[in-house]
């Protein structure tokens, strides 16, 4: 698929800008007749797209996709992962998967939207850094009743392997960088210990933890059956004989729906910055923590019955609905009252992966599913 060949050919790494995929976008919409809106990030150097074909008096069915795609470095591949190939039934290339496959399939059925009047429209709606910050969806939101209308359903094509999902995790991430005072270690009262501290906030962590094996899964959905929490990472101290002044803590929750990992991180937060704090400045005055909350993704509810959910079913020939364990955009859509479901082609195994692909029977089901989509507009 040439549209899908130019796409992975731009390096959109999360860390780089998507500006020139986004121009070469746009620039196709305006050559098939199509206008679009380009939404700025705040530093200027990424944005989202928003399009709209049919009525204005209709609200629409949006199909959503980002444009970031995950690092390559240290992965193994076994050809240019920028550089689209065919074997054997499969397209390899970093994001041929997840989730330029499905911005491709959205770009070729664009003259086909625009080749006779749609009674009902459809919105197309690009996006940044969904693998890092989620910062574009949020940022696209925000423009509702300005740059676009409120969409009466939102399809997310991430790679489902073209299964309507109706419920998915929240996740949050936190780096705490936490300063005490170093000090001989045969004199510890001298110095505050960032290394301590941590532990302590680890300790708040565990509880926590607890709590949510507790509380278990209120949609008896999901497995583990009750939100989870990981502390990915620990880096402090300088040697055995010194008290350490600084360790880094980066951890991460996920939460089913229903729970609230926002309220069990501020929870973390307020531990480390109260009653551990107070304990460090007893000996070091200036001991202080940084916190940064490098994500938050809301999780996706089940809405029987939802629109989104109806449609989805009928595109995909299904009456059937399931979960799955990672986070996408779709949580910040119904965050913002709009139903909103994960349906796309590709399998979520072969994402994030070395010599990543897409089988080319998923992307001629979710050509399928948008052929569908066109003629149930069309009535």
């Amino acid at each position: 698929m040439s549209i899908l060949e130019r796409l992975v050919a731009f390096d959109t790494v999360s860390s780089k800008s998507n500006l020139e995929l986004i121009d070469w976008v746009q620039k196709y919409l305006t050559d098939c007749g199509l206008a679009s809106a380009i939404l700025p990030s705040a530093s200027g150097d990424k944005a989202s797209l928003l399009a709209r074909i049919g009525p204005d008096n209709e609200p629409a069915i949006a199909l959503s996709a980002h444009t970031d795609v995950v690092p390559v470095a240290g992965q193994n591949w076994s050809s240019d992962p920028f550089t689209l190939i065919e074997r054997d039934g499969k397209l390899y290339g970093r994001g041929s998967c997840d989730m330029k496959g499905f911005v491709a399939l959205m770009l070729a059925a664009v003259p086909a939207l625009m080749e006779k009047p749609l009674k009902r429209p459809v919105q197309l709606v690009l996006t940044y850094d969904e693998e890092t910050t989620m910062d574009g969806v949020a940022d696209s939101l925000r423009h509702i009743g300005q740059e676009w209308q409120r969409p009466a359903a939102v399809i997310v094509g991430e790679p489902t392997s073209m299964q309507v999902v109706d419920a998915h995790l929240s996740i949050g991430g936190v780096r705490m960088v936490i300063h005490g005072r170093a000090a001989h270690s045969s004199l510890p009262h001298l110095g505050a210990s960032a290394i301590d501290a941590a532990h302590q906030v680890i300790g708040e962590l565990m509880r926590i933890r607890d709590e949510f094996i507790a509380a278990g899964d209120p949609t008896g959905r999901f497995t583990p059956p009750h939100s989870t929490l990981n502390v990915g990472r620990i880096q402090g101290g300088q040697a055995h004989n010194i008290v350490a002044p600084s360790c880094m803590l980066e951890f991460s929750m996920r939460g089913v729906p229903g729970s609230d990992i926002e309220g069990a991180i501020e929870r973390v937060i307020a531990f480390g910055e109260g009653p551990v704090l107070s304990r460090m400045r007893a000996t070091a005055p200036e001991a202080h923590i940084d916190v940064e909350r490098w994500l938050l993704a809301p999780s996706l509810g089940p809405r029987p019955g939802s629109e989104a959910e109806l449609i989805a079913m009928r595109l995909a020939g299904t009456n059937s609905t399931t979960t799955v364990s990672y986070a996408t955009e779709a949580g910040h859509y119904q965050r913002a009252d709009i139903p909103t479901v994960v349906c796309g082609p590709g399998s979520i195994d072969q994402a994030h992966a070395p010599d990543e692909f897409i089988e080319l029977s998923q992307l001629a089901a979710g050509e399928a599913f948008i052929q569908r989509l066109i003629e149930e507009c069309r009535a």
